[in-house]
């Protein structure tokens, strides 16, 4: 796949530009993505292995129908059921997948799904990944809120009704630093109930600290298990270094962070050995760290500031139902998250199959929830934001929608005694 194909140059200065041809068409010039940097933490976890050994082994081709209706009779759904489940040879399949996935989220869940907003409080991003608004070359306006700016944006999404929140920041250390994300998750846990953090990964003494400050769980999108694949991706900063990223939600549990987040941006690689390893990571976690609440998310590329272009590749949402569907029969407790980026449509129909939880009153700019939760303009500048959302619905729009459906909006089930 070409990279350019992600990359909009038209925006870049001549420098920039000319670092940008450097990086992409010289791999001299670019660290190892499998070397740790001198500040990162080593836990010599195994998990990592595991997933890529099964990952790498992984032949979706060799499987049939008949392995797929075994695969459905079964009660519990072994390793290679759920690899069955994924192949092509499932796509006739999908209404009874549907139908199991459906059954096991009620018994496990009931009819409830969780609501939660994201609030981005920093755009400012040290790494070049060639399919991210974000990403340090594209030309975009870049704003950190401060303490007070925060705040506000806090206490209109609040007001709204909405109890559980998902700070995220750009991956910049410099511009957003732990002390920075710590006085954040400190502000939430003021308006919140359940505070989530989606940040650069760090240390187990700084995700330690960051518990302390409030939060509650930490997300991470590895974007590719695909080593190979990840390091064409991601040629400049501390997140090229993929083994650094693959083991940030152990290092996470090991802070004390009550649970955590799994992912693969599906549409980056072949999205059904993303979808396997993506699963094996909650597996393999599950069972080292049973004490946690573990979830899975499961985005998909969507258009970013400065290139139209992006859209996830091979994944379609039939292709994307498959995968949630063999989610949740491989892992019948485990919370699974569908967020804005996916169509109105798509998401009222999936929260009656297999998700759990969904975003709402959704904004992926910086320090414009006032403007669009309000209608009253923003008198400070506004930063730009990391992709398009496809669901732009409101927390008040989305409650009314899923409890028209006959489904529980649950706003937060944890209570601190």
């Amino acid at each position: 796949m070409d990279n350019n194909y992600f990359v909009d140059s038209d925006k870049l200065s001549e420098s920039a530009l000319k670092r940008k041809h450097e990086l992409e068409n010289n791999p001299a010039v670019r660290t190892n993505h499998m070397e740790y940097m001198n500040d990162m933490e080593q836990i010599n976890s195994d998990i990592r292995e595991k997933i890529l050994s099964a990952m790498e082994s992984y032949d979706y081709n060799s499987y049939t129908a008949d392995d797929v209706r075994s695969a459905l009779q079964h009660e519990r759904c072994t390793t290679e059921d759920f690899k069955a489940l994924l192949s092509p040879s499932a796509e006739p399949f999908l209404e009874e997948m549907a139908e199991k996935a459906r059954l096991e989220t009620r018994n496990h869940f009931g009819n409830n799904v969780y609501l939660f907003t994201p609030l981005y409080i920093a755009n400012y991003c040290e790494n070049y990944c060639v399919y991210c608004g974000f990403n340090c070359y594209n030309d975009i306006k870049r704003m950190k809120l401060n303490t007070e700016q925060i705040e506000k944006e806090m206490q209109i999404i609040a007001e709204s009704g909405m109890e559980e929140i998902l700070i995220l920041t750009g991956e910049s250390r410099s511009k957003s630093s732990i002390e920075y994300i710590g006085e954040a998750c400190k502000l939430a846990r003021k308006y919140f109930r359940m505070v989530g953090l989606e940040i650069y990964p760090v240390n187990t003494d700084e995700y330690k600290y960051l518990h302390e400050c409030g939060a509650d769980y930490v997300t991470v999108f590895q974007e590719t298990y695909d080593s190979k694949r990840y390091e064409e991706l991601h040629l400049l900063g501390h997140k090229r270094v993929f083994p650094y990223r693959v083991e940030a939600q152990e290092r996470a549990l090991m802070g004390g962070m009550r649970g955590i987040a799994c992912s693969a941006l599906l549409g980056l690689s072949d999205f059904r050995k993303d979808a396997l390893a993506s699963a094996l990571h909650v597996y393999y976690l599950q069972r080292k760290y049973p004490h946690a609440e573990i979830s899975l998310s499961c985005p998909r590329l969507r258009p970013i500031v400065n290139n139209s272009k992006i859209n996830p590749l091979d994944v379609h949402e039939k292709q994307l139902c498959q995968v949630l569907c063999a989610y949740r029969i491989f892992l019948p407790f485990c919370g699974i998250t569908v967020s804005s980026r996916e169509s109105e449509s798509f998401r009222n129909g999936i929260v009656k199959i297999c998700a759990t939880k969904v975003s709402a009153g959704v904004s992926t700019g910086i320090g414009d929830h006032e403007s669009k939760y309000t209608g009253k303009k923003n008198d400070s500048a506004e930063g730009d934001e990391q992709f398009e959302i496809n669901d732009g619905r409101s927390f008040q729009q989305m409650y009314k929608d899923m409890t028209a459906e006959g489904l529980q909006p649950v706003l937060n089930d944890y209570l601190y005694v």
